[in-house]
């Protein structure tokens, strides 16, 4: 197949708590109000990515799956998840919080959707003063206990919140109660889920419809894992111009690279394919005699059959994402 840094077509999504730095800041092209969210790939039905440049300029995300199978996704990745690519990537604004809310399992999601779960994580790009997250509790409740503070309009109570500032980080598995605060910028990497389960929305209504938005309440109790932990944040150390571990889990790995001048990348060892998410500042590919400028807010992914590559900048950081 003709191996080459592929770029998609960003998916924009209106939300009621979405803003304006996906378009303003990070130049996605729209003519629509409270951008929230840019899928950057991603396979779920009804919102597959098209590329947008190079040799397989106008195909989707699917058709290459279903023509190059495992010389695309990498045949380890293939023989797991067929023609479903089993990661989907985005950029968040918040400029209001989101939601209270939590992930089903693998296991609830396949009996209640036939979907997979959504564990996901999340790298602080860009964050107010006053920004902050929540994710999971403050101290280990029963159901019972959150059933009645639910019910008492008292949720935020038991619930942590971070400060956070850029480059934190935070993995979120299934089953943990969590929300982007307001002023945040995130780059996520989750599951190809849609599931989301809404716990508690700030008593905001629906711009269309004038109600208030859908609480799935019932569905969410038996999904919460309700135990507290200790440190929800990732702690992770960074080496100038190498991959250094930033979350590795069961359902994609994430490594993150601060490039300061050129590196080569030798990927003959990964049987998958590799993504890049421009965090901060720019940085070039050089792969195959092809050249790749990618700035902060883009979204790279390298097919499998891609094993050598040279990235430069003088500044930049970057996630690598591969299974």
């Amino acid at each position: 197949m003709n191996s080459y840094p592929i770029k998609f077509n960003p998916i924009l999504k209106e939300r009621i708590w979405g803003g304006t730095k996906l378009i303003n800041t990070f130049k996605k092209e729209s003519n629509k109000t409270n951008i929230g969210e840019s899928w950057e790939i991603s396979d779920v039905k009804g919102d597959v990515s098209m590329v947008a440049n190079g040799a397989f300029k106008g195909k989707s995300l699917k058709e290459l799956i279903t023509t190059y199978k495992g010389n695309f996704v990498g045949n380890k990745v293939y023989h797991q998840f067929g023609d479903e690519f089993p990661i989907l990537i985005k950029f968040i604004d918040a400029k209001t919080p989101l939601s209270i809310q939590v992930h089903p399992s693998n296991q609830l999601a396949k009996e209640r959707h036939n979907s997979f779960g959504k564990n996901e994580m999340w790298y602080v790009m860009d964050v107010d003063s006053d920004g902050e997250l929540i994710v999971g509790f403050n101290k280990e409740v029963s159901k019972k206990e959150y059933i009645d503070t639910l019910e008492n309009g008292n949720i935020l109570n038991i619930l942590n919140t971070e400060k956070v500032k850029t480059g934190d980080t935070f993995y979120i598995p299934t089953g943990r109660v969590h929300a982007i605060g307001a002023g945040t910028v995130i780059a996520e990497i989750q599951q190809t889920s849609d599931i989301t389960y809404r716990i508690y929305d700030y008593e905001r209504v629906d711009a269309i419809t004038g109600q208030p938005r859908e609480l799935h309440t019932d569905l969410a109790v038996d999904a919460i894992d309700y135990r507290v932990s200790k440190d929800y944040k990732t702690n992770y150390s960074l080496t100038e111009n190498t991959s250094s571990t930033l979350v590795h889990s069961p359902y994609f790995k994430t490594d993150i690279i601060q490039l300061t001048h050129s590196i080569q990348k030798d990927y003959s060892y990964l049987d998958s394919f590799v993504i890049y998410m421009c965090v901060a500042g720019s940085f070039s590919i050089d792969c195959n005699g092809d050249t790749l400028i990618v700035n902060t807010g883009e979204t790279v992914l390298l097919p499998a059959t891609t094993k050598n590559l040279n990235l430069s900048s003088k500044q930049a950081t970057v996630l690598e994402v591969y299974l």
